[in-house]
């Protein structure tokens, strides 16, 4: 991979948000733009650090962690995962940087992450009904 593509946040915002299964739609909701600026963001090398900033609130990751992403970590990471035994522990050692990951805490977190933004979501359009309705009264 060529340092290019290795430091191209718009590719590793991208990657992140796929991971995270979150369409480019829910993203720009999240972060109050169209999906055709995320787009343009995620096909972008560089973004400005404080729309970064605001992208990473909404993915659930810090500013370091898009710009430290790494494809090849991501897969070994996984992959690590389906070889190791889940069956007589409540996790499994990775090594001495990984420490214990647990599924069933990935799973809670991951859980609650998506149902602040779910929240997040349902109030942009409760509040975008609301504004309707008060234009629609006048």
């Amino acid at each position: 991979m060529s340092t290019a593509t290795k430091n191209h946040i718009g590719r590793k915002i991208s990657r992140i948000r796929e991971l995270r299964d979150m369409k480019q739609e829910a993203l720009a909701q999240a972060v109050g733009m169209t999906q055709q600026a995320i787009s343009i963001i995620e096909n972008s090398e560089t973004v400005e650090e404080a729309k970064l900033a605001e992208i990473a609130k909404a993915l659930g990751v810090s500013v370091e962690a898009i710009k430290n992403f790494s494809e090849e970590a991501a897969i070994n990471f996984f992959n690590s995962i389906y070889d190791n035994d889940f069956s007589h522990s409540q996790g499994a050692t990775f090594g001495t940087n990984m420490g214990t990951f647990n599924p069933i805490d990935k799973i809670v977190t991951l859980f609650e992450e998506k149902e602040k933004l779910y929240e997040r979501l349902l109030q942009a359009e409760k509040d975008k009904v609301a504004y309707l309705e008060k234009l629609l009264n006048k």
